[in-house]
């Protein structure tokens, strides 16, 4: 049971296993929101993934990198996007009502 829990995933949301070959600690799991699939970084990651594992793959989606790297990865994204929300929000006058 609590391994369908495991691989159970919200909508909008995707699961990805991340680790390199003879790494330590082996393989990790995340769960990203599928907006990272558009981000340019990201898309580089993605097609590194189909060079060293092809397109089929059962499971969650394989990324070939470290964990640090993909952590690193996840915090760059996330940065811009927020930055990019602060920006957005700087270029709109907010007025009180």
């Amino acid at each position: 049971m609590q391994e369908e829990k495991r691989t159970k995933v919200k909508k909008g949301w995707l699961a990805v296993r991340v680790g390199l070959e003879g790494e330590e600690g082996g393989f990790r799991r995340f769960v990203i929101p599928i907006a990272y699939l558009h981000h340019p970084h990201f898309t580089r990651l993605l097609e590194a993934a189909r060079e060293v594992y092809g397109f089929r793959s059962s499971g969650p989606l394989k990324l070939p990198c470290s964990v640090d790297d993909f952590l690193h990865l996840r915090w760059l994204i996330e940065r811009e996007s927020h930055h990019s929300h602060s920006l957005h929000l700087q270029s709109f006058p907010l007025h009180s009502c």
